[in-house]
């Protein structure tokens, strides 16, 4: 099974035996997105140099044991929520 189809409670497993990294994770998100955007259309925004960085910030925390249930697991945001830096035009 690829990284973007499991669940966040096994990649949260996986995460923490170290078995797979949050750099990794959100890679092959973003590899998916890259495949299907195309035709799926779902994004108006995307941030992929942002979530690298907050994946390197989650296998840093992991790492520390600092890691929260879904410290590392990629999500998207609806455009109706305002995130600073990033446009939202609620649509």
């Amino acid at each position: 099974m690829k990284l973007h189809e499991m669940t966040a409670h096994r990649l949260h497993e996986m995460l923490l035996r170290g078995e797979v990294t949050a750099r990794e994770i959100t890679e092959s998100v973003l590899q998916r997105i890259a495949e299907v955007e195309d035709r799926v259309r779902a994004f108006i925004t995307l941030t992929p140099e942002l979530a690298l960085e907050q994946a390197a910030a989650a296998d840093a925390r992991i790492r520390k044991g600092e890691a929260g249930p879904l410290t590392g697991i990629p999500v998207a945001i609806k455009d109706v929520i305002c995130t600073q830096g990033v446009r939202t035009t609620c649509g």
